[in-house]
């Protein structure tokens, strides 16, 4: 069984490995999606490289929670985490217009290995380390926290509908979404994953979680940003309003 102690040393890395990556994405834009340039080694297809960078949030995570106990509500959490997972891993890399993209093995690697470590840290604690007895289903921290949780998945996967029927089957280039809260931001579907993670701190009340929603800030706020310059550099008829992250505000 992971013991606290352990799973609070991995929280701590992973909000050092947030730090830094926020330093770092700050300077240099990961190249990948609309980003991708030479470069950076060795590619293969974005599809797959997705499948590789999130293979982890479900097998480690998995094998992880079923070493453990998982006593009380803890596997309604398990299906919670499964919920996102499943579809980010397996789903969504299928149904993307990835038609002639590239990822870099590099990025894929990284990625899978972050996620290893965030897998092992949040299932170590929901399984292993946190008490979640039936109480626990009717506290605050967890109606609260499972309902954000929630509205940061559906915001997630309808801002991706949303981009994936831009594209007819072979199409390519990029246009200008409109539908849902691509209305007001350049990338809504990084909001809802934002959202989604911070509902999963309080509804897991563990340092685990907290330290995953820092580091999804810390990736994704550096990429929305990324995301609106290009978008407003290299599409005429982009908004000129559109915010980058938070309607009205950035």
């Amino acid at each position: 069984m992971l013991t606290s102690e352990l799973v609070w040393a991995l929280s701590a890395l992973e909000i050092a490995a947030a730090a830094v990556t926020l330093l770092l994405l700050l300077r240099v834009v990961a190249p990948y999606g609309r980003h991708t340039r030479p470069g950076w080694g060795p590619s293969l297809p974005a599809r797959w490289g997705w499948v590789v960078m999130e293979l982890p949030t479900v097998v480690v995570f998995a094998a992880v929670f079923a070493l453990g106990p998982g006593a009380g509500v803890a596997p309604l959490l398990l299906a919670l985490w499964m919920l996102h997972y499943g579809n980010r891993t397996f789903i969504y890399p299928l149904r993307m217009r990835a038609t002639g993209k590239r990822m870099p093995v590099a990025i894929a690697l990284l990625g899978a290995a972050f996620n290893t470590l965030n897998a092992t840290a949040n299932a170590g604690w929901v399984s292993h380390v946190g008490h979640y007895p039936a109480e626990w289903l009717t506290d605050p921290r967890f109606l609260i926290g499972t309902t954000t949780f929630l509205a940061g998945v559906a915001i997630n996967v309808h801002s991706d509908e949303v981009l994936r029927r831009l594209r007819a089957p072979g199409e390519q280039g990029y246009k200008v979404p409109m539908g849902g809260l691509h209305r007001w931001v350049a990338s809504p579907n990084y909001l809802g994953e934002i959202i989604a993670w911070c509902g999963w701190a309080l509804l897991t009340w563990s340092p685990a979680g907290v330290a995953f929603a820092l580091y999804t800030a810390a990736n994704l706020v550096p990429r929305a940003d990324a995301n609106w310059r290009w978008a407003k550099e290299n599409l005429p008829e982009y908004p000129r309003g559109r915010r980058r992250l938070l309607p009205g505000l950035w």
